[in-house]
């Protein structure tokens, strides 16, 4: 019997020293060597037979950007000898299309030297589709670009219009990104989503939801200018094909399948020409738009050298950001100081508005009565004209400015006369008068005991903060969590306002992403790879109850439902609100 544990032993220990003798590698690989512009692929660094302590740093590539995803690890134990692995996975987006070398990276695990082998990334530039296939309805989402202008000024203001279209049987589309605005010749601001213009229309045998986003442009020179294409990418949910039943109420049940798609536009061409010559006014500083102008002047009585503040206002729509007020050479009589302006915008784009001017003069003599006329020219691209706007002298009253006399110094009340010489010793006092009694020590006073303690109790506190706030920045998770409360204690809130007026569009599209936010941070995940399916795959919500798991399932789908469903009342959405909060508390209480 003895001798049989010995040979059990034996054979224990040469399976341990076999998994212990693994060799440790360390590889890297990519799930596709080929992508479009607009596309991601997927970087894994695998480490086999060691554990390292965090995730390897990757190396800082022109063009290309690397997002951690989060890592996987596994275990085996075959024939007697042990296996693991440990890998780190990263998502890839190309900023441009091109061929890319991801080098060989070095990692150095409890003293080992460990490298991986150079990778190579095709992207390709991504291509709009043609009409035929957006006609098919094959394509589940795509982009398209128009420009109100073919031909342009330079220094003119337009805006550009980027809409992506929706098919109908998506059931989500969520992380849209624009990965490339190309504008060759062109001052572009950030594209924005135009407010209340969505709609629906019908593409080939399919119907579209058009999300319509705005793109301000500015033209900066002269020529053959293009615009586009733009590119983007997406995440989106289809129906799933490998579910039966009936192909009507699979649209709505369907749990779907999960697609990454690419979107680009047809590339546009804009001619931009200059500026006219003929007839260009002299004081011109490039002002391009149409405006009108206002001016006030004070204070109108002063002396010579005083200060008077000129406020000039000039308001309409253009380039607001190239308005100069100009040098006014009738000023002649005048010193002036640099003006400082202000700009206040009234649309989201910049173009419409206010810049003030704020300028101090000062007349130089009293020969000057009057304030000279304040001229500002501009262009108008609209009639290809120039204009120019004069506001009328301010007249002026000017004092010469005075000698001011010496001030005179008072005598002293009891001063000797002036030949009277002072004694040179006083005597000394003999009488040293009343004894007055001293007062306790400072030491005794509440207030200077209070006073002292101070910068104690200051100092104890900023210690305490210190450390609090060391604590929360050497914990993301915690960090996060609070972040995500906040978020959704305002996202209630609007939640609730959505639903006062009866905007069901915005109120389940904030919906989708308050689940998407608070289950990330639940689950310690991305908050956009959240989607319904997380509530059976993943093992945090297989443990919660089955309430709750069921309650989040309904929530899912009637985001899911909302673009297709009948526009639900004001009680409605209440409802779902109330059910959401309720959830929330109860998901917030899972252990993650």
């Amino acid at each position: 019997m003895r001798s049989i544990l010995k040979t059990l032993a034996a054979l224990l220990l040469a399976a341990l020293s076999a998994g212990a003798a693994w060799a440790a590698t360390f590889t890297a690989s990519l799930d596709r060597d080929a992508i479009a512009l607009g596309e991601q692929a997927t970087l894994s660094l695998k480490f086999e037979g060691i554990q390292p302590q965090n995730a390897p740093l990757l190396p800082d590539i022109a063009g290309l950007q690397f997002q951690y995803v989060g890592p996987s690890s596994s275990f085996s134990f075959i024939n007697g000898q042990t296996s693991s692995s440990t890998t780190y996975n990263y998502l890839v987006a190309a900023q441009r299309a091109g061929e890319f070398t991801i080098p060989g990276m070095r990692a150095d695990v409890n003293g080992q030297q460990l490298s991986s082998q150079p990778l190579k990334l095709t992207v390709t530039p991504a291509g709009a589709p043609s009409a035929a296939a957006v006609n098919s309805g094959s394509e589940p989402a795509f982009m398209k670009f128009t420009f109100p202008k073919n031909k342009i000024y330079v220094g003119e203001p337009a805006v550009g219009r980027l809409e992506v279209y929706i098919r109908d049987d998506v059931q989500n589309f969520a992380s849209f990104q624009l990965t490339g605005s190309p504008a060759d010749g062109f001052s572009a601001g950030k594209p924005a989503e135009m407010p209340n213009q969505r709609r629906r229309v019908q593409v080939g045998n399919h119907v579209y939801t058009i999300i319509p986003l705005a793109v301000p442009l500015v033209a900066l020179r002269t020529g053959q200018l293009t615009l586009g294409p733009f590119t983007g990418s997406a995440v989106v949910v289809l129906p799933s094909q490998n579910q039966g039943g009936d192909p009507f109420l699979r649209q709505f049940f369907n749990q779907g399948e999960q697609k990454q798609v690419a979107l680009a536009t047809e590339l546009f061409k804009v001619e931009s020409v200059p500026l006219p010559e003929a007839n260009q006014p002299a004081n011109f500083t490039g002002a391009v738009g149409d405006f009108t102008m206002a001016a006030t002047a004070g204070p109108t009585t002063v002396t010579v050298g005083d200060p008077i503040t000129v406020r000039v206002q000039i308001s309409g729509r253009g380039a607001l950001d190239a308005v100069k007020l100009p040098a006014q050479d009738a000023w002649n009589n005048f010193k002036t100081f640099p003006p400082t302006s202000k700009l206040e915008t009234s649309d989201q784009f910049g173009f419409q508005g206010t810049r003030t001017f704020e300028q101090i003069v000062s007349p130089q003599n009293a020969d000057v009565h009057e304030l000279p006329a304040l001229t500002f020219s501009f262009f108008n691209p609209d009639d290809g004209q120039y204009h120019t706007l004069t506001q009328a002298a301010v007249p002026l009253t000017i004092k010469a400015a005075g000698t001011s006399p010496l001030p005179a110094l008072a005598a002293a009340k009891n001063s000797p006369p002036e030949n009277q010489a002072l004694p040179d010793l006083l005597p000394i006092k003999e009488n040293l008068g009343a004894l007055a009694t001293s007062a306790p020590p400072l030491l005794t006073h509440p207030a200077f005991l209070i006073t002292q303690s101070l910068p104690v109790l200051a100092f104890l506190g900023a210690l305490i903060w210190r450390r609090r706030t060391d604590h929360l920045a050497n914990n993301p998770r915690l960090r996060r969590q609070r972040a995500v409360a906040q978020l959704v204690r305002a996202g209630l809130n609007d939640l609730k306002k959505f639903a006062a007026d009866n905007k069901s569009d915005e109120f389940f599209a904030l919906l989708f992403r308050l689940l998407q936010e608070q289950l990330g941070e639940r689950l310690d995940c991305p908050a956009t790879a959240i989607t319904e399916n997380v509530i059976d795959e993943n093992p945090v919500l297989r443990g919660a109850p089955d309430a709750t798991r069921g309650a989040l399932r309904e929530l899912f789908q009637l985001c899911n439902q909302a673009r297709y469903a009948p526009v639900r009342g004001t009680s409605e959405l209440n409802s779902v609100s109330a059910k959401f909060e309720k959830t929330v508390g109860e998901l917030q209480e899972v252990k993650a």
